[in-house]
């Protein structure tokens, strides 16, 4: 977790003050003012400061407070206990830009404008909760944990639901895509992209590392078995994905567009018999297939291990780019 620094108010700006806003859960777009002084006390319980009705939130869950600029949360025993940025946490020191989970709902700190008042942050809140609860009576079923990944980025999501035990299916929608990762008490299960059938689960979770928009859904878990289970830890994928993602964008740039297709070099000089089994293998996608981006989604090893292939099989004399 990073480091936490006590917030500095903003000069010049005597209209800002810091707020807690809700960017995921039932009470998405809410927001709730944070006072000097001024404890609120996050609960299921009616007489709280901020009341959060969901069953994975305690009746007295946190309290949040700000005591001379500097803010603090704590964690009042609760049953589910209570995350900053992924860290299950009995006490932290929380500054703008961090991210809280109580439940489902994922509050983050930041900085508003203008001078909302307790009472009002609260109705509006209701108001924002009772507003969703009938969108999803209309739909027949309780409301999901949603959000977008623009305001909270997959991997943040990932590790809170990892250190949380969440189980389910996220569901990201990107203008491209539509994938899912199935989790299964914080551990990634599967994953898979729509209309690419073909990609390993592993490839698939790391190429959804690269979605930096969209929306996301937490659905109730599936029953379906699959046949080749990822079952990683968040943190486990997240660090090889990161690295595979680093290492693969740097062979990027010296490998032809993935647009264009690759053949077999003419005249080939270089032996068939001397390729390795791995080798053979994508040689032989690589001319069955119409472009390189294909070729990504066929090939039964990891993009990196596929672009560190082509990049070999060009240098070797095997394949050249289609004239």
């Amino acid at each position: 977790m990073a480091a936490h620094h006590a917030h500095q108010p903003r000069s010049g700006s005597p209209s800002s003050r810091l707020a807690l806003r809700f960017i995921s859960g039932k009470y998405q777009g809410g927001e709730f003012p944070i006072d000097e002084g001024r404890p609120i006390v996050i609960g299921r319980s009616s007489d709280l400061d901020m009341v959060l009705v969901e069953e994975m939130v305690s009746r007295r869950h946190a309290q949040i407070e700000m005591r001379g600029g500097v803010i603090t949360i704590q964690d009042l025993g609760s049953t589910n206990g209570t995350f900053v940025n992924g860290e299950k946490i009995q006490s932290a020191v929380l500054r703008e830009g961090d991210r809280v989970l109580v439940g489902t709902s994922i509050l983050k700190v930041v900085t508003v404008a203008g001078d909302v008042s307790v009472a009002s942050a609260k109705r509006d809140l209701e108001g924002v909760a009772a507003q969703r609860e009938e969108q999803s009576r209309g739909k027949g079923e309780p409301p999901r944990m949603s959000g977008s990944l623009e305001e909270i980025p997959l991997p943040d999501l990932l590790q809170l639901f990892g250190s949380s035990r969440k189980s389910g299916v996220l569901v990201l929608r990107t203008q491209t895509y539509l994938a899912r990762i199935y989790l299964d008490k914080g551990v990634i299960h599967f994953a898979e992209i729509d209309g690419a059938p073909d990609l390993m689960p592993a490839k698939a979770f790391y190429r959804m590392l690269g979605f930096t928009e969209g929306m996301f859904e937490l659905e109730p878990p599936a029953e379906q078995q699959f046949a080749s289970p990822l079952d990683v830890s968040v943190q486990e994928a997240l660090m090889e994905g990161f690295r595979q993602q680093d290492e693969l964008n740097a062979l990027l740039d010296k490998l032809p567009s993935l647009e264009s297709r690759v053949v077999l070099r003419t005249p080939l000089e270089a032996p068939l018999h001397e390729l390795e089994p791995q080798h053979l293998d994508v040689l032989q996608m690589a001319l069955n297939s119409p472009s390189l981006a294909v070729l990504f989604d066929r090939s039964k090893v990891t993009d990196l291990h596929t672009a560190e292939i082509i990049q070999s099989l060009m240098k070797r004399g095997y394949l050249q780019v289609a004239p």
